[in-house]
């Protein structure tokens, strides 16, 4: 009999261990001390390998889900599959939370920034450009912004005044003396090939995907985005993981001297570093 109430006794706690082990946090990875971070294959996915060492020692094991577009990975955060994404800046995500009602996100940390450039395989600079040049541009609205801000400041149109430059469009733009043409309805991984085919007088591609085509923006652009841009790559979580310990970690490495040296030396300037 007490053989028999012992056996009883440790398989109801073995049950209740068992029970408390379950997490509803979607990836159900936080109850292993494990983080799944869908991130684009460069450079986000290049910096995080980089820290997976770094957030073992701290007891989180990191698995990195790649995306080849800008869509899938806050969808698959909505829905639960990841806990944490890398990729985007703070417009896109405001615009992707304003478009999507379902997305509840935060921006967990500032990482990076990847200065946006223009390429042309007919002309060196961008004063070289004739009149009504085409240019072509991702049909990524949030960019569109610091598309035109950036020709702006290189002297080839101008906005108009009062506009809010993260959101213009080439709706707003006042003055254009070389009534130079834009084209802004190609899908953004598409950019990189669209250059190579050399199509257009000059392609703005977003650096993550420069850099996975092979490009060095710092040598191949012939005109680049500041480093002193806005629009900062950040780790995006859904509402209330922002405090998690897992994620907390994850931020504080990438914010580490170690990745931001790696970066550094990786990138060569074409990726900079930051702290907020």
């Amino acid at each position: 009999m007490k053989k028999l109430l012992l056996s009883t006794v440790f398989a109801v706690s073995a049950l209740a261990l068992s029970a408390c082990g379950t997490s509803d946090s979607g990836s159900g990875s936080e109850e292993k001390g494990k983080l799944v971070v869908g991130a684009s294959n460069v450079p986000h996915a290049e910096i995080l390998e980089e820290a997976k060492p770094l957030l073992e020692k701290k007891g989180v094991e990191l698995e990195i889900k790649t995306f080849q577009d800008y869509i899938l990975p806050n969808k698959t955060l909505a829905d639960k599959e990841i806990d944490a994404n890398y990729f985007q800046h703070i417009p896109y995500l405001e615009s992707q939370m304003a478009e999507n009602k379902n997305y509840d996100f935060v921006n967990a940390g500032g990482i990076h920034i990847e200065p946006i450039g223009v390429y042309s395989k007919k002309y060196k600079s961008l004063d070289k450009l004739p009149k009504g040049a085409e240019i072509i541009m991702s049909n990524s609205v949030a960019d569109h912004g610091r598309i035109l801000t950036m020709l702006e400041s290189e002297g080839l149109i101008k906005l108009k005044e009062g506009v809010d430059k993260t959101k213009a469009t080439v709706e707003d733009i006042e003055e254009n003396k070389k009534d130079i043409k834009f084209k802004a309805d190609v899908e953004a991984s598409l950019l990189p090939q669209i250059y190579n085919n050399d199509e257009g007088d000059a392609v703005l591609i977003n650096t993550n995907y420069a850099i996975d085509a092979g490009l060095n923006p710092q040598k191949d652009a012939i005109a680049l985005e500041g480093s002193d841009s806005p629009y900062v790559n950040i780790i995006a979580v859904r509402k209330g993981d922002e405090n998690k310990k897992e994620v907390k970690a994850l931020v504080e490495v990438l914010h580490s001297d170690e990745i931001k040296k790696f970066i550094d030396e990786k990138y060569e300037g074409a990726v900079v570093p930051v702290d907020k």
